[in-house]
């Protein structure tokens, strides 16, 4: 008889990106919590450093490792760290983006598009790529890649974040589809609007977060910590025939 479905992590190697706040440090926590060792990473060590600090102190196991995802040498340079202090990555988590321009689409400048495009899609490619070949050396793992609603209806004044955000729907697919093979299960999630300071030019302004909330059937944003969860199943076996999903978390908003 199979043994039950579990979101015991005991053992695992996580990394989580973008980590040092809003929902990836949710996940890191959760993922904590329920055994991994979690590695915090984003851009700047220091917050970092915080994080880490306070899951040891709940007793949990994490330590850090900086990364800029829209650099490929970083991207490199963290997998060759991880390979040598560990010998193994079992979870990634993609949650680390960027979404420098807020207004109308066709002012969009050469900048803003670059360094969106470098971190969304380039930086979560190389990420999962990196991440899967890794997996793969030792019986394979999980990737969960942080997409967005907008990745689906484009939001407002969010252009090219929404663009970047629809590729990471489709490159979960596509990695999904190949890397099964290899024992690597690679889904996402798709959070609606979350009380994050990524979002804060959202969830900031009471007239443009009423006209998104029109559109939530729960009638309220999210709290960072309501994505983990789906985190959390996604990493974890009871996920285990689970890979190529979208998971909306958003309160309704893709059904209105």
């Amino acid at each position: 008889m199979s043994q039950p479905a579990t979101f015991d992590l005991t053992g695992k190697i996580a990394l989580v990106t973008g980590s040092s706040r809003g929902i990836g440090e949710a996940i890191a926590r959760l993922l904590a919590a329920h055994g991994a060792h979690v590695i915090i990473s984003s851009r700047k060590a220091e917050p970092c450093e915080a994080v880490a600090a306070s899951i040891r102190e709940a007793g949990g196991k994490a330590s850090v490792l900086a990364c800029h995802v829209g650099e490929l040498d970083q991207i490199d340079a963290v997998f060759a760290a991880i390979e040598q202090q560990f010998g193994r990555i079992d979870i990634l988590i993609n949650n680390a983006a960027a979404n420098p321009y807020f207004g109308h689409i066709t002012d969009t400048d050469a900048g803003a598009f670059q360094k969106t495009v470098d971190v969304n899609i380039r930086g979560y490619f190389f990420m999962c790529s990196k991440g899967a070949k890794l997996m793969a050396k030792n019986g394979g793992g999980a990737i969960v890649n942080i997409a967005s609603v907008n990745g689906v209806i484009p939001g407002m004044a969010q252009g090219i974040y929404s663009i970047t955000k629809a590729a990471v729907i489709s490159m979960t697919h596509a990695f999904a589809k190949e890397c099964a093979p290899m024992k690597v299960r690679v889904n996402a999630i798709l959070p609606g609007a979350t009380d994050t300071k990524f979002a804060s030019a959202l969830t900031s302004n009471e007239m443009i977060l009423k006209s998104v909330l029109a559109h939530v059937p729960m009638n309220r944003v999210a709290d960072p910590s309501e994505m983990a969860g789906a985190a959390l199943y996604l990493a974890s076996d009871a996920a285990s025939y689970t890979t190529g999903a979208c998971l909306n978390v958003d309160g309704g908003y893709l059904l209105a």
